[in-house]
C-alpha cells in the first residue's frame, strides 16, 4: 500500500512524543500503525478484552453513508477524531438499499475502495474499525443475504491479517424475528447471521462479529437463551436519547445481567429521526450505563448534514482539524463526554 511521506513522518513524530508512555494506550490498542501489532480483541463474558486479558473500552464515531459522504474518510479526519475526541474506533457505514447503496445500483468498486481507504487509515493510526453492512429500509437482512455472504467473504479474506477489523453484518433489522420458530419457519435474523458468520470464519476465525437485533437493533433481550454458537459474537443495540429512555435502558440491563455481550454500534442524543432537539439528561443516563458496563459504542454521524445528529456544523466545510467552533451541539457533547 502507498502512504504519503508527510503522513508517515507526522505519525512517526506523534509516536515519538508518546514513546515514554505505555506500549498499550488507555483504549487497549498499541501505539503503532502496524495492523499486526494492534491488539486483537475477543469477547469475554459481556466485555471485549485484548490479548493481554485487559478489558478494552471502544469509543467510536460512525461515518454517514459512504456513498454520500466519502470525503470524510481521510487520514487527517481520523487522526483529528483520535486526538481531540479520544476516539479509538471508526465505523464505516455501507448502505445496502438506499440511493447509491451496495445492493441498489451503487458503485461497488468505489464503495469498496472507500472501505479500503478507511481500514488503511485506521490501521495507520492504531485504531479499530467496523465494516458495517448498513441495512435500513430493506428491514430483513435475508433480502440481500447472498450479497452479504459474497461481500463479507471478500472483506474478511482481504483483512484476514488485520487484528483491528470488526464486522457488523446487519445494521438495523426490523419486522423480522430473531429465531426461525418465531418467524413460522421463515429465515430469521439468527439464521442469516449464522450463514454470514460461517463465511467470515473461513478467513477470519477470531474476528469480532456484531449482529443487529430486531426493532432497529433494540431487542437485545430476545437473544437471552438463544445465542449464536460462536464465542466472538456481540449483539447490537442502537438508541437515540431523545426517543429511547428508561424502557430501552432496562432492556440493555436485562440482557447484560443475563450474560449477553452487547455493543452499541450507533447512537445519537436527539430523537430517532436523527434530528429534533437534544435530550442531554437522557444522553447522560445512557453514557453512565455504557461506561459502567464497559459497553463499546459509536456515535452517529461524521458529516455536516443539516440534521441534529451530524457531528459537524452544516456551515463547516472542513474535512479535518476541527475546533470547538466547528462542532455541532451533538459534536461538542460527544467531545466532552469522554
Amino acid at each position: 500500500m502507498k502512504y504519503r511521506f508527510a503522513k508517515t513522518v507526522s505519525l512517526f513524530l506523534s509516536l515519538l512524543l508518546t514513546f515514554s508512555m505505555s506500549g498499550i494506550n488507555s483504549f487497549g490498542a498499541e501505539n503503532t500503525s502496524s495492523a499486526s501489532s494492534v491488539s486483537p480483541l475477543h469477547v469475554s463474558g459481556t466485555v471485549l478484552k485484548n490479548s493481554s486479558g485487559e478489558t478494552v473500552d471502544l469509543r467510536g464515531v460512525s461515518t454517514h453513508g459512504l456513498a454520500w459522504y466519502p470525503q470524510y474518510v481521510n487520514y487527517d479526519a481520523f487522526r483529528s477524531l483520535r486526538d481531540t475526541m479520544h476516539v479509538n474506533l471508526i465505523r464505516l457505514a455501507v448502505y445496502t438499499e438506499e440511493y447509491g447503496g451496495y445492493c441498489a445500483g451503487g458503485d461497488r468498486d468505489a464503495l469498496k475502495k472507500t472501505i479500503d481507504d478507511g481500514v488503511n487509515y485506521a490501521t495507520e493510526l492504531g485504531m479499530y474499525v467496523i465494516i458495517d453492512w448498513h441495512i435500513l429500509n430493506d428491514n430483513d437482512p435475508n433480502i440481500h443475504k447472498d450479497d452479504a455472504v459474497a461481500f463479507f467473504s471478500e472483506e474478511s479474506a482481504k483483512y484476514a491479517d488485520h487484528t483491528n477489523v470488526l464486522y457488523e453484518i446487519c445494521n438495523e433489522p426490523h419486522g423480522c424475528s430473531w429465531d426461525n420458530a418465531a418467524s413460522g419457519g421463515s429465515p430469521s435474523i439468527k439464521s442469516y447471521a449464522e450463514t454470514v458468520i460461517s463465511a467470515i470464519r473461513k478467513n477470519s476465525p477470531g474476528a469480532v462479529v456484531l449482529v443487529g437485533t430486531n426493532t432497529w437493533s433494540q431487542d437485545v433481550d430476545d437473544v437471552i437463551n438463544d445465542r449464536i454458537a460462536d464465542p466472538n459474537v456481540m449483539y447490537v443495540l442502537h438508541f437515540y436519547a431523545g426517543t429511547h429512555k428508561e424502557d430501552l435502558r432496562n432492556k440493555l440491563k436485562t440482557a447484560v445481567d443475563a450474560g449477553i455481550p452487547v455493543f452499541v454500534s450507533e447512537f445519537g442524543i436527539c430523537d430517532a429521526s436523527g434530528s429534533g432537539s437534544i435530550d442531554y439528561d437522557s444522553a447522560a443516563a445512557w453514557m453512565s450505563l455504557l461506561k459502567e458496563n464497559h459497553i463499546g459504542y459509536a456515535v452517529w454521524n461524521l458529516s455536516n448534514k443539516a440534521e441534529t445528529s451530524a457531528l459537524i456544523r452544516s456551515d463547516c466545510a472542513k474535512l479535518s482539524g476541527w475546533s470547538d467552533s466547528d462542532w455541532s451541539p451533538s459534536g461538542l457533547w460527544f467531545k466532552n463526554s469522554y
